[in-house]
């Protein structure tokens, strides 16, 4: 599982002419399970995707498809977990 940690680059102008097709990139990795939750920073600075691919070359391959990534609009900082404790609603994200 990974932390992906975006950070824009570019001024919210034109983060917002690519947000429409990002939102389009985000729904399609949720139907196809590789992201279970994203959101906005507050401050609005960029946004947090946890990812459940089970590769860092999965995983970046499939950011490479993001037009944020495409329009060089934000920077990515990933960070590798391995969860060992979860509520009872995810518990199915657990290791075992």
């Amino acid at each position: 599982m990974y932390i992906v940690s975006l950070t824009y680059t570019a001024h919210l102008d034109k983060i917002e002419k690519h947000l429409n097709e990002h939102i389009l990139y985000l729904d399609n990795q949720y139907k196809l399970g590789n992201f279970i939750i994203s959101g906005r920073k507050v401050p609005r600075t960029g946004g947090v995707i946890i990812a459940t691919v089970t590769s860092r070359s999965e995983l970046d391959k499939i950011l490479s498809l993001d037009p944020f990534y495409r329009e060089n609009l934000a920077e990515y900082d990933i960070t590798q977990i391995v969860p060992t404790k979860a509520s009872a609603e995810l518990e199915h994200l657990l290791d075992t």
